[in-house]
C-alpha cells in the first residue's frame, strides 16, 4: 500500500469502533492528514453576505476525525478602529455656560447667539465620527470639525425657528451673518505629540462631555462617580470616549491651570491661555493653539484627556467552528453582585476554535500558520462534511471584512482502517 499521504506517526495503531465490551475490533487503524484549503469567497455569498460568517460544504465526508488543527491562514487587513460595530463612533457633551455678551457688547447678534446656547444648556448634543482608520491628528480634525458642525446645525435651526416666531425682528439678517462667518467655530481639538493626548478646547463656551451615557450599563450610570472604580474597572470599554483616552466620569472644562496643565499655559491679559512649548501646533502660532474670540470679556476653556488616544484597533481576531471550539475565554468583566461574594465568572468556555493575532495594520493582509491548540474527538468524530464558521471580535462583534475575502488551512487528523493481514490486494491485469 502506498503511504505517500500518510503522516509520520510513529504511535501505535487502534481499534475502534468496537461493538462489545470486552472483545475488540480486529478492525485496526492508523492515523492519516488530510489537509483542506477553505476560501470564504467560495461560500453561498446571497445567503451569507459577510465574509466573516457563513457556512461551507467540504470536499467530502471526513470520517473518523480524531482531531482538527489550523495550519494556515491568510486574513484582510481592512478593519476599521472606529464603526458601529466597535461602538466606538459616538461622543455627547454640552455647553453649560456660553459667552454671554451682557455688558460686554452691545451686539444683538452675539445677543442671539448666547441665546440659542444658553436655552439648551440641559440638552445634549451628541457627535458621531466617520467609521473607518484614523491617524491622531485626522482623529483630531475630525472631532473638531463634527463639534462644530453640530453646534452650527444647532444654531442654524434656532435662527430659523425664531424667524418664524418673529419674522420682523431681522433673525434672517443674524442667520446669514451667521452663514457669512463660516457658522460655530468655537471647538478646537488637538493632538500633542509629546504627550500622545488629546485636548479639547473652546474659544468663548464652557462645555462638558458626557461619558455616563451610550453603552454604560444601566447600573453603572447610575452609581456615583467617585464610586465607579468598585463597579466598573477601568479596562472596561465605554464606547468612543474610551479610545479617546477620556474617563468615565463626565468631565468639565476648566479656564483653570491644574497640576498636569500648570506647565502648559501662560496668563495673558488676566486669561489663562494653554500652550504648547514643544514647537506649532498650526503653522506660525508658536503654540498658542487656543486663543479667545475677539469679544470682550471673553475666556477660553479646555479639557486635557487624562489618558493617551487609543487608534491601534483590535489586537485579535477569533475564528468561531461550530462543533470544532476547543479554547476557554475570560468575558468582560460581570459586576453582578455574585462576582463579589462567590468565585463564579461569566466566562464562556469553548468559545472558539482559534485566536488569531492582528500584526498588520488596515490596507493590507498578513499571513500566518501553525495555530494551536488541536480540536481531539475521542471518540472519533463519525463524519464530518460542513463547517460553520464566524469571525468576532473579543466583544462578540462580527467582524466587517467588506468586499474582502480570506482563507484557512485545516489539518484533519483521520483514523483509516487497514487491511487485514489476510487479505491480498487485487493487482488489476492493467497495472502489472
Amino acid at each position: 500500500m502506498a503511504n505517500a499521504n500518510f503522516n509520520n506517526f510513529n504511535g501505535p495503531n487502534y481499534n475502534v469502533n468496537s461493538n462489545h465490551p470486552i472483545v475488540q475490533n480486529s478492525q485496526e487503524y492508523m492515523y492519516y492528514s488530510k489537509f483542506v484549503s477553505i476560501h470564504s469567497e467560495d461560500r453561498d455569498i446571497e445567503r451569507y453576505p459577510n465574509a466573516a460568517e457563513f457556512m461551507i460544504e467540504l470536499p467530502e465526508d471526513y470520517v473518523n476525525v480524531s482531531a482538527v488543527r489550523l495550519v494556515q491562514w491568510t486574513f484582510p487587513a481592512n478593519y476599521d478602529t472606529f464603526s458601529e460595530i466597535l461602538g466606538n463612533t459616538t461622543i455627547n457633551f454640552r455647553i453649560t455656560q456660553p459667552y454671554d455678551p451682557s455688558g460686554n457688547t452691545s451686539d444683538i447678534y452675539e445677543e442671539r447667539i448666547f441665546q440659542a446656547l444658553f436655552e439648551n444648556q440641559t440638552n445634549q448634543y451628541n457627535v458621531e465620527i466617520e467609521a473607518g482608520f484614523y491617524n491622531p491628528y485626522q482623529v483630531a480634525t475630525e472631532l473638531t470639525n463634527k463639534f462644530n458642525y453640530v453646534m452650527t446645525n444647532h444654531i442654524v435651526n434656532y435662527f430659523k425657528q425664531k424667524q418664524i416666531e418673529y419674522p420682523y425682528e431681522g433673525w434672517n439678517d443674524s442667520l446669514k451673518r451667521f452663514n457669512e462667518e463660516g457658522g460655530y467655530l468655537r471647538f478646537i481639538i488637538i493632538y500633542s505629540a509629546i504627550k500622545q493626548k488629546l485636548w479639547f478646547g473652546n474659544r468663548a463656551d464652557k462645555f462638558k462631555i458626557i461619558t455616563e451615557t451610550g453603552t454604560i450599563d444601566t447600573l453603572t450610570a447610575q452609581s456615583k462617580c467617585v464610586n465607579r472604580r468598585t463597579v466598573v474597572p477601568d479596562s472596561s470599554v465605554y464606547g468612543l470616549p474610551y479610545y479617546l483616552g477620556l474617563p468615565r466620569c463626565n468631565i468639565e472644562a476648566t479656564n483653570e491651570p491644574t497640576r498636569e496643565t500648570v506647565s502648559s499655559t501662560e496668563i495673558i491679559n488676566n486669561i489663562t491661555i494653554p500652550r504648547f512649548y514643544y514647537g506649532d501646533v498650526t503653522p506660525g502660532d508658536n503654540g498658542y493653539w487656543l486663543l479667545p474670540l475677539d469679544l470682550s470679556g471673553c475666556n477660553v476653556y479646555w479639557i486635557q484627556c487624562p489618558n493617551k488616544i487609543n487608534i491601534m484597533g483590535q489586537a485579535f481576531l477569533y475564528l468561531e467552528i461550530e462543533g470544532l471550539d476547543c479554547i476557554d475565554e475570560t468575558q468582560p468583566f460581570n459586576f453582578s453582585e455574585f462576582t463579589s461574594t462567590t468565585n463564579q465568572t461569566n466566562s464562556k468556555v469553548k468559545s472558539s476554535f482559534a485566536k488569531v493575532a492582528v500584526p498588520a495594520t488596515p490596507l493590507s493582509q498578513w499571513f500566518d500558520r501553525e495555530a494551536v491548540p488541536y480540536k481531539f474527538f475521542l471518540p472519533p468524530a463519525e463524519r464530518i462534511r460542513k463547517l460553520k464558521i464566524r469571525i468576532r471580535y473579543h466583544n462578540g462583534a462580527v467582524a466587517d471584512f467588506g468586499k474582502f475575502n480570506f482563507s484557512l488551512m485545516l489539518n484533519f487528523s483521520l483514523m483509516m482502517p487497514q487491511m487485514l493481514r489476510n487479505q491480498q490486494a487485487v493487482v488489476y491485469p492493467a497495472l502489472r
